[in-house]
């Protein structure tokens, strides 16, 4: 791909919502204004405090434009995922007399643009919102598909909407300074689209972990633009998670116990590492899993530096957690596992010395 011409990956469109593109490229600012198109007199840029930079040269650019524009900032990462952040933007959008013809633009992590989107659909009961993500994680995995939400005390992603955004642009110049850390809980994502439905990008790590763990690898765009293009195949065609988006969920049932065990102070991404181990085992424990293909899941995630394990004395806290994850049906736990390299499927109920032995392989 050339660093000029921007991909511009389609979501199609599903009842009740329109089709957008994610668009993925460098210097891609520019297209923001005709986004946000011709009848928005009002604009407002929802940041992280970390990003006021940032969100500072999108306010001018727009403002420039002819636009009136209003910068909400919001604290970073998950703690922006609150209902009292929520109604702060809220209120922001009250004060400035925002309509349904205005647009909400969410600049920042996965975090910003779960929070922004749900304020997008809940204001007014729903107004247009752009996102542009950030950092990998934002650009593959959260700012891609409609899902919003904010956290309670019981649980991560427990409120929230089916909102689609009208556009989003990934600029990968925003990755340049992204923190390694940061960078590399990203890549879980990327990972867990090459196990359920694209093996080519484990192909494209395992040729050179070392460049896939860097912005600058050559690699880094068709890694983008692949896990994108994953999620836009399967949320075009099951935007409510009714039946196939469920198997973006590959990894996330442990990984959302972990996070709120953890009080969200955990990378999401390094979450998702452990609970893609630990899926892979619960499938090979149960028959649908072949061993190279469970261990594939643990060579690949070393390999571009996310961990493995998590704390062997947290199993009880952790099933619990589970026990009110999404996914669950009344007093069933359910759990995306696989049959085979891009064949996910669901395990309903499975019993708790099989989780329980499953987790071990995890426990450090």
């Amino acid at each position: 791909m050339s660093s000029d011409t921007p991909t511009r990956i389609q979501v199609g469109a599903t009842a009740g919502t329109a089709a957008y593109e994610v668009v993925v490229g460098r210097r891609l600012l520019g297209e923001l204004p005709g986004l946000i198109g011709p009848d928005a007199r009002r604009v407002a840029v929802v940041h992280p405090k970390a990003l006021t930079a940032l969100a500072e040269r999108i306010r001018a650019d727009l403002a420039g434009a002819g636009r009136r524009v209003l910068a909400v900032p919001v604290p970073d990462a998950e703690e922006a995922k609150t209902a009292e952040v929520a109604a702060r933007c809220w209120q922001a959008l009250g004060q400035a007399g925002f309509t349904r013809t205005d647009v909400i633009v969410g600049v920042g992590g996965g975090a910003t643009t779960d929070l922004t989107g749900f304020v997008a659909a809940s204001w007014l009961r729903g107004v247009r919102w752009i996102a542009v993500p950030t950092t990998v994680l934002g650009m593959v995995d959260a700012a891609v598909g409609g899902k919003t939400g904010i956290n309670t005390a019981e649980g991560k992603n427990l409120v929230g909407a089916f909102h689609p955004p009208a556009g989003v642009l990934c600029d990968l110049t925003a990755l340049d300074t992204l923190p390694a850390a940061d960078y590399a809980g990203g890549l879980a994502e990327i990972v867990k689209a090459g196990f359920i439905a694209d093996p080519a990008i484990l192909d494209l790590i395992e040729r050179d972990p070392a460049a896939a763990r860097t912005p600058g690898g050559p690699h880094t765009a068709e890694l983008i633009e692949r896990s994108i293009q994953v999620k836009a195949d399967v949320v075009s065609s099951d935007l409510k998670e009714s039946g196939l988006r469920e198997i973006l969920n590959y990894g996330h049932t442990l990984a959302h116990a972990i996070e709120k065990n953890e009080d969200y102070t955990w990378r999401h991404g390094a979450a998702v590492s452990v609970g893609m181990v630990f899926a892979a085992e619960l499938g090979r424990l149960a028959g649908r899993l072949d061993d190279a293909t469970a261990a594939r899941h643990r060579a690949v995630l070393d390999a571009v530096g996310l961990p493995l394990t998590y704390r062997g004395d947290q199993w009880p806290r952790l099933l619990a957690a589970m026990r009110v994850d999404k996914k669950s049906r009344g007093d069933t736990l359910r759990f995306i596992v696989l049959d085979g390299l891009a064949r996910p499927g669901v395990l309903t109920g499975p019993d708790e010395e099989t989780l329980r032995a499953a987790y071990r392989a995890v426990a450090a």
